[in-house]
């Protein structure tokens, strides 16, 4: 189950991100993929600011992780955002207790997944955006589990861009 979206401008990545945040719930395992400024922060900050996470949300490519409390649905979530560029081994992945965030409490926004690919969950949601600088995005987001296809049929339908 995939769906397609454009965006032109960094406004609108981080908008498709605050949307997406309307249909997470805790135990959520969202994977951000792209290179270098396709606008994976941006996404995630977009899923932030939709999940009321209150001051600025950074990179955490220096600290790995950042850790936030928000709201998903009326309920008290943790939001842990990592960023996995810096790791050179899938086994640190497993060191810095990525597996820890997989939890019914936490939304997890992975960074850089693909070094972990091991390690993640088979029912997360994938998120690859295609572009850089100030060309436009096309963001694809994609799950193999069936229990997103109402979701992400939904956000389709409701789009407000």
């Amino acid at each position: 189950m995939e769906q397609r979206f454009t965006s032109i401008t960094v406004e609108d990545t981080r908008e498709l991100g605050k949307q997406l945040a309307g249909f997470l719930c805790g135990g959520d395992v969202v994977a951000l993929i792209g290179d270098l400024g396709a606008g994976k922060t941006a996404f995630a900050q977009g899923v932030g600011e939709g999940l009321a996470i209150v001051g600025p949300m950074t990179s955490p490519t220096f600290t790995l992780i950042h850790e936030y409390n928000g709201q998903a649905n009326g309920t008290e979530i943790r939001l842990v955002h990592m960023d996995l560029y810096r790791l050179q081994h899938p086994e640190e992945a497993e060191v810095i207790g990525i597996e820890d965030s997989f939890v019914e409490d936490t939304i997890c926004l992975i960074e850089w997944p693909k070094i972990a690919e091991d390690y993640l969950p088979d029912d997360r949601l994938n998120v690859e955006i295609h572009g850089s600088g100030e060309m436009p995005r096309e963001i694809i987001v994609y799950s193999n589990d069936s229990r997103w296809e109402q979701r992400l049929n939904f956000l389709a339908n409701n789009r407000r861009l």
